[in-house]
């Protein structure tokens, strides 16, 4: 299943994409997709509902952040080796850790706004992962079992905040609207394998990125496992997995957003996003 929250910002009704790519209804049948819509049980019992039985919704509605109520938004760093390289960075031996705020996530096609005094804004295609089931100190060979279903995220990224001013991370990744998420969330059963996905992304019609989820240096799996060790997951966390080389810090010389830019990125058999990017306004 291909499931999206459509509609205006704080206002998002719960939906489904048909087989004909179109947009259904949900809201008669559920309130809204959020952690206990997740849990195997729940997603059985939407996979059981003929689509062409819900209204169809009519226009191009906006589509939100496919699910509510996100609880942690896990990001991890230098996942992808030829990533690394890129940027001048080692290859790590554990999964890099690091968190976006929760005020970061939006819709899969809503603008991105530079922070207040950016310098080096970038950008980043990842797979995301949803979390359906708690999780805590899970082995690798059960880990897929917990995750409800995937999506893409695009990490954005304020390197000055990031690696010029301190050693959190958090603080570039964090910015309002640097966790586009969507367009909608595809149900693990339709993800038989996710490290056999292909990810890009465009800057103003131009391939930066092309990569796969099978170059990454952990795996799902890996990630789930290991990031269960030292927090608990909990349905409807998104784990952002890394991102495939081609972004503007590794471009010789450096290329950073700016006011005007446009990005398309996708993953295969997740959908796609498109995003303007605009100057700081406040909110």
């Amino acid at each position: 299943m291909k499931l999206v929250r459509y509609g205006r910002p704080g206002r998002e009704k719960p939906g489904m994409i048909d087989a004909d790519g179109k947009l259904r209804d949900l809201s008669s049948i559920i309130d809204d997709i959020g952690p206990d819509q997740l849990a195997d049980k729940s997603l059985a019992k939407l996979a059981k509902i003929n689509p062409a039985r819900l209204p169809l919704v009519r226009g191009k509605p906006r589509y939100g952040v496919p699910l509510a109520q996100v609880g942690k938004f896990i990001g991890i760093g230098m996942n992808y080796s030829d990533h690394a390289a890129e940027v001048g960075a080692p290859i790590p031996a554990e999964p890099i850790i690091f968190m976006k705020a929760i005020t970061s996530l939006a819709g899969a096609n809503d603008t991105v706004m530079l922070p207040k005094g950016s310098e080096k804004s970038d950008w980043e295609v990842e797979l995301g992962v949803v979390i359906g089931t708690k999780a805590q100190y899970v082995s690798e060979k059960q880990a897929l079992d917990y995750v409800a279903g995937y999506c893409v995220v695009n990490d954005l990224s304020e390197r000055a905040f990031q690696m010029e001013r301190g050693t959190q991370w958090d603080k570039g990744k964090g910015c309002d609207t640097f966790g586009p998420v969507g367009p909608w969330l595809v149900t693990r059963d339709e993800v038989p394998n996710p490290q056999r996905l292909a990810l890009w992304l465009d800057l103003n019609g131009k391939r930066q990125q092309t990569g796969s989820t099978r170059t990454m240096i952990f795996s799902v799996a890996k990630i789930i496992s290991y990031v269960s060790r030292f927090m608990t997951l909990m349905p409807g966390d998104i784990i952002a997995t890394g991102t495939p080389p081609g972004v503007g810090l590794g471009m010789k010389p450096p290329r950073f957003l700016t006011a005007g830019d446009e990005l398309r990125l996708g993953i295969e058999g997740l959908g796609e996003q498109h995003q303007q990017v605009v100057r700081y306004r406040k909110g």
